[in-house]
């Protein structure tokens, strides 16, 4: 069973094989975030983030790792970075290389954004024959045609918000590019100036991939 959980703006709880997986754990000051602290999370065993501005959760990442022995993930410098801050485990990688944790595979994928350390990624898991791509925070490049024929994606989750990232039209052409069975949109509505209609870009893409609009919190099973 494959269960996916979005605790708003661009952090998600993904369950696969008996693995709890965690991306982008913002927690606090986050104003959706159905958590209000990171000792709500009792059991992780990956925590991965794209990047380093706070609205993806690095700090709470480090904190929840600590608390629960999960292993941190993220571009090299990022990870050292946990592992300054005492997380116990951490493994780095960097855009283009795929790392194996204990049979989890990840591929580190290019991310058109800004950072302060290092380059900002995103994430392509494969748990078993389970397959999710978190775009992090990317503007479209039409690279991503490769992803699709390297993976066989399952579900895609990328933003819709524009301004600091690709907009909903921009988002339509990540998803003709990857070609994914599903696709769920993030990162739009936590602000004012995230603003973006989910059900419009559900409409867009009704002819070339299956939109699943999730509600914070709220589990969704595949």
């Amino acid at each position: 069973m494959n269960k996916i959980t979005w605790l708003g703006h661009a952090a998600f709880k993904v369950e696969s094989n008996g693995l709890v997986a965690y991306i982008d754990p913002w927690i606090k000051g986050n104003p959706v975030s159905p958590l209000k602290n990171y000792k709500e999370i009792v059991k992780a065993d990956l925590v991965l983030v794209t990047h380093d501005h706070e609205d993806h959760g690095f700090i709470d990442a480090i904190r929840i790792c600590r608390r629960t022995g999960a292993t941190f993930v993220g571009v090299f410098e990022l990870a050292n970075k946990a592992r300054r801050r005492l997380v116990r485990k951490t493994v780095g990688g960097n855009i283009g290389g795929e790392i194996d944790i204990n049979g989890t595979k990840i591929y580190f994928t290019p991310a058109w954004h800004s950072s302060k350390i290092a380059a900002p990624c995103g994430f392509i898991i494969k748990i078993g024959d389970f397959t999710i791509y978190h775009t992090g925070d990317t503007g479209f490049y039409s690279d991503m045609e490769y992803l699709g024929k390297l993976y066989n994606i399952d579900v895609m989750m990328l933003p819709i918000c524009s301004n600091y990232m690709m907009g909903i039209r921009e988002a339509f052409w990540a998803v003709e590019k990857v070609n994914p069975k599903m696709v769920i949109p993030m990162h739009y509505n936590t602000f004012p100036n995230l603003r973006a209609d989910a059900l419009a870009f559900k409409e867009m893409l009704k002819a070339i991939s299956l939109v699943k609009i999730l509600e914070i919190n709220i589990e969704f099973e595949l």
